[in-house]
């Protein structure tokens, strides 16, 4: 643990970098960012502890779904200021070539590997190779509780900021990428284009939450962990819940019972 003085040269100094962000925006969002810390339990913090997993009928080994997860990636969260003054994400469109979710919605990210330093290390060096997105345009404000992947992988959100967007040039590495394109962020809190389909894991159901998104790049659906890190992100950033509910917990929700109930 920091001593006091060295936590208040911490905070200085985390400041002091804050206030290079020319975006009022950014630099709030920063501030506001800084001393965020992940909850103990996914959503403990956005009072939606009533979602409890149910199986399908004739379905009772919830213990046994549970396995240990080892594996972990990251993802970069990337924000920056639209032109209308409002927070925008980077998203892309896997490559059709990839075996595993080709032509999905993706944030940039991928598994970690040994010589990454940290989880941010991990989403700066994925976005580069994926995007070209050099990892010095990105100011890392936090890290987010993690996700499970369907897969059982571990992946934790990044959430970072780009200061100068105009500075980002897209270089696409095609074997991973087909396309890169944006969103607002509060996008993700609320109902025009969202939707959700009921689904099942090894016997046990879930909502999935799924987005149509369109832009001048394309039409988009936005769906599955994608979707559930931004609406997460979201929340923290706007400080308020999603104006969308369901009956059934999501993939996160029904994982988080599982691993209550192993």
């Amino acid at each position: 643990m920091l001593a006091p003085m060295a936590c208040m040269a911490a905070v200085r100094k985390d400041n002091e970098e804050y206030q290079t962000l020319e975006s009022c925006t950014l630099r709030s969002l920063a501030q506001q960012l800084q001393f965020y810390k992940p909850p103990s339990n996914l959503y403990e913090d956005a009072g939606k502890s009533d979602h409890i997993a149910e199986p399908v009928a004739g379905r009772t080994d919830q213990a046994s779904c549970f396995k240990s997860r080892e594996k972990r990636a990251a993802v970069l969260v990337c924000i920056f200021e639209g032109h209308e003054g409002e927070l925008r994400v980077i998203l892309t469109k896997r490559s059709m070539k990839l075996f595993s979710h080709p032509g999905d919605v993706a944030l940039p990210g991928g598994k970690m590997e040994e010589g990454d330093a940290d989880d941010s290390a991990t989403a700066l060096r994925e976005a580069m190779e994926e995007i070209g997105l050099d990892p010095a345009l990105v100011q890392v404000l936090a890290t987010l509780e993690p996700f499970i992947s369907g897969h059982l992988i571990k992946v934790v959100p990044v959430v970072g900021v780009l200061a100068r967007v105009e500075d980002f040039k897209p270089l696409l590495n095609p074997d991973e990428v087909d396309a890169v394109f944006d969103a607002p962020l509060e996008t993700f809190l609320k109902e025009d284009i969202h939707r959700y389909e009921q689904r099942e894991w090894r016997g046990w159901k879930y909502m999935s939450h799924l987005f149509d998104f369109e832009s001048e790049q394309g039409c988009f659906l936005i769906g599955g962990l994608t979707a559930s890190i931004l609406i997460r992100a979201a929340s923290i950033v706007y400080q308020q819940l999603p104006c969308f509910f369901a009956d059934l917990p999501d993939f996160q929700h029904l994982q988080r019972s599982l691993n209550t109930a192993a």
